[in-house]
């Protein structure tokens, strides 16, 4: 989800913020996973995305709510309280970007680059692991992989490092063919 330049402004803070806290206690990684299944929850369920961007969800609500996510994917105590906090301070709406600048700190500090994949079904752990593999030895650097599904690609998939792109997906493949055939007639 796209963030707009107030959000962004906002998610940098609080990343900044939880990335000092958790390089403090040294617990980056556990951090960063608990952050990635409550991306992946908001990300995959309506009812939460429509919770973090609705004003009128009280705060006791939306705290109960996300203590519930918490509890549910055991979050470690520093990330309860951090999301705590962005709840009581009635940021929610920013969390999805919170989580994206957290991450993305995380990588730079480590020398990584992000690769975010599209794909048209679940990679499974071995292709996520060889493509990361593949996407080292192209840019010369550790890549994470930020997986996420397009049911729409039909199939193959599309690849985003920097300002790179590399689109193999089907539905691309079958327009370039249409507009092909179309100049061709």
């Amino acid at each position: 989800m796209a963030a707009n330049s107030g959000d962004t402004s906002v998610a940098s803070r609080y990343a900044v913020a939880l990335f000092e806290l958790a390089d403090e206690s040294k617990q980056l990684d556990v951090v960063a996973d608990d952050l990635r299944t409550i991306d992946l929850a908001v990300a995959s369920n309506g009812d939460l995305q429509r919770l973090v961007h609705s004003p009128v969800v009280s705060r006791a609500d939306a705290s109960a709510v996300m203590a519930a996510i918490l509890d549910k994917t055991k979050a470690n105590d520093l990330t309860r309280n951090f999301i705590g906090l962005v709840t009581a301070n009635r940021r929610l709406f920013a969390l999805r970007s919170i989580i994206t600048e957290y991450l993305a700190e995380l990588a730079s500090r480590r020398g990584e680059v992000t690769a975010e994949v599209s794909s048209a079904i679940k990679l499974t752990k071995k292709q996520a692991d060889e493509l990361a593999r593949s996407l080292e030895r192209a840019v010369g650097a550790k890549v994470s992989v930020s997986a996420k599904v397009d049911p729409g690609l039909i199939g193959g998939l599309v690849v985003k490092v920097g300002s790179m792109m590399v689109d193999s997906s089907l539905r691309t493949n079958l327009e370039k063919m249409k507009l092909a055939m179309k100049g061709a007639a």
